[in-house]
């Protein structure tokens, strides 16, 4: 009778162990996720806020560099299919990406829609824009990351965000998007300018000489203005001269020194208009 009882002790441990996961186990579960990025564009610095009342594990982000948070581009943390909905009362104009083995991440409020319904898309790309659409006082992103319906504490780039009560508190600055990618805008420029590491004129980086560049992608940011009008739009672009510590790679120049095109306008020599990063 003895040995028989052990028998089912041991059985019961067996079960226990496939049942409940051990640390390691769910550490694995974490390490499976994708590594998210900010859901913004790259060099722009957002700050962001927790409220006790919000649903699951979400954060809400707005611009804290002197850009514009209205209008702001809204990015994919990780590659996956999108999908739109629509709250009234609540989440407004939002995404879901499935980014599949049960992860997802949400982006509400959004004021427009930047991709069609179930379509895939990469990390990085656009997929809205920021407003304050649904049950919301201000233009601002208001993101989470779900497992198996679930929210989770965020991670970017495989780092814990803390829960700050109020904006101002922490910062987070991009790299969603800065890898530069293959598609190239040629463009002339009127005059040298020099490349910043966001969409505002600060932390020079280096120089853009004047004459004809490749950049990669806009970003709608600070006023720039000069004797020749004014421009919202910087583009990325890989410069001339870097400055000593400073990286030349992927900095913004504005768009106000483009040859060919006059305020707020962001378009190659060939008419194109540059695309969003």
């Amino acid at each position: 009778m003895r040995s028989i009882r052990l028998t089912l002790l041991a059985l019961g441990a067996l079960l226990a162990g496939l049942l409940m996961p051990s640390a390691a186990q769910a550490d694995d579960v974490t390490a499976q996720a994708p590594v998210f990025k900010a859901p913004f564009a790259c060099g722009q610095t957002w700050t962001y806020s927790h409220h006790s009342a919000e649903v699951r594990r979400a954060l809400d982000f707005i611009r804290s560099d002197g850009g514009t948070t209205a209008g702001s581009p809204v990015l994919a943390s990780a590659a996956g299919t999108a999908t739109r909905h629509y709250q009234a009362g609540g989440a407004g104009n939002y995404i879901i990406i499935d980014h599949g083995g049960g992860w997802r991440t949400y982006y509400f409020h959004l004021a427009a829609f930047s991709v069609a319904n179930g379509q895939h898309v990469s990390q990085g790309q656009q997929i809205g824009t920021t407003g304050s659409t649904g049950n919301s006082s201000g233009a601002h992103i208001h993101y989470e990351q779900l497992l198996n319906g679930v929210g989770q504490t965020i991670r970017i780039n495989g780092q814990t965000l803390p829960y700050p009560s109020s904006y101002g508190q922490r910062h987070l600055t991009s790299d969603n998007g800065c890898s530069g990618g293959g598609n190239r805008y040629w463009v002339d420029t009127f005059a040298q300018t020099e490349g910043y590491s966001g969409a505002a004129a600060r932390n020079a980086q280096g120089l853009l000489y004047a004459g004809t560049h490749y950049v990669y992608c806009k970003v709608w940011g600070e006023r720039y203005s000069g004797t020749y009008g004014y421009n919202h739009w910087w583009l990325r672009t890989d410069l001339d001269l870097t400055y000593p510590g400073g990286n030349g790679r992927n900095a913004y120049v504005p768009a106000y020194y483009l040859s060919r095109w006059g305020n707020d306008e962001a378009r190659d020599n060939n008419g194109t208009v540059i695309p969003n990063c």
